[in-house]
């Protein structure tokens, strides 16, 4: 049987997270404010269901990424508050993890944004 109260709550505490990594974290804010500004981009260019698809799977990975990054930098400081290598190299590998993605994202926004826009200033030029 379901325990709906706890499944609730476990909603809770995620959208807790999301808004105190929002509240805390430069990065994810930056994320966040970049993908709005991308998805009114993408409505003005009439993407397709299926561009628009891709793009929202783009954003929710690196959204996700930055959360976890948050996680697991929260952890390591929680478990050490002195310098170590080790720390370090676990912060670094989730910063990094986050970066690597961030650059294929923006390979991907390329892709998916170029034909729309190209197809849109052609119907600009064609109206003047």
């Amino acid at each position: 049987m379901i325990d709906w109260k706890k499944l609730f709550s476990s909603f809770g505490f995620a959208f807790k997270g999301i808004i105190a990594t929002f509240k805390s974290e430069q990065n994810f804010k930056i994320h966040t404010f970049m993908s709005v500004i991308v998805i009114i981009i993408a409505i003005a260019l009439d993407f397709s269901k299926e561009r628009f698809v891709l793009l929202f799977i783009v954003i929710g990975v690196v959204l996700a990424l930055e959360l976890i990054n948050t996680a697991i930098e929260s952890t390591v400081d929680l478990i050490t508050e002195n310098k170590h290598p080790l720390a370090k190299k676990a912060k670094d590998a989730a910063a990094g993890a986050v970066l690597v993605f961030s650059i294929f994202a923006v390979i991907i926004g390329i892709l998916l944004f170029i034909e729309p826009l190209i197809d849109s200033m052609k119907l600009f030029l064609l109206r003047r």
